[in-house]
């Protein structure tokens, strides 16, 4: 179960499928993932029940960078995507987003982060 960190509409999503391989177990920041909306605000973009795309943006678990220091948050969160374009459903992000999004090709999400780690 993930928080979603940006104003779609959907609340808390369900991962159903990292993508990335047959085999491919878990997802780590900068992953496309398929969720399923688990809880969504009345009259919103998306619908309770509805299949997403969505790239994480924070994970519990550490994540190690390439100088050897860690970044983990809080929690598990991700921004709803479109798959192939990559581009945002919606048009706002909130929370610290971290910089490795931007090797991904998120410029998107990165810019309109209020906070970038």
């Amino acid at each position: 179960m993930l928080q979603v960190a940006d104003n779609s509409g959907a609340k808390i999503v369900r991962c159903i499928r990292v993508l990335g391989g047959y085999k491919k177990r878990y997802a780590v920041i900068g992953d496309i993932i398929t969720v399923s909306v688990k809880s969504a605000a009345p009259r919103a973009l998306v619908k309770k029940g509805e299949v997403h795309h969505a790239v994480v943006v924070r994970t519990r678990k550490e994540y190690r960078r390439k100088d050897g220091t860690y970044v983990r948050f809080d929690e598990n969160a991700v921004v709803l995507v479109d798959r192939k374009s990559k581009e945002m459903k919606a048009s706002r992000v909130f929370g610290p987003i971290p910089r490795e999004l931007r090797a991904g090709g998120f410029q998107k999400i990165i810019s309109l982060a209020p906070e970038v780690l």
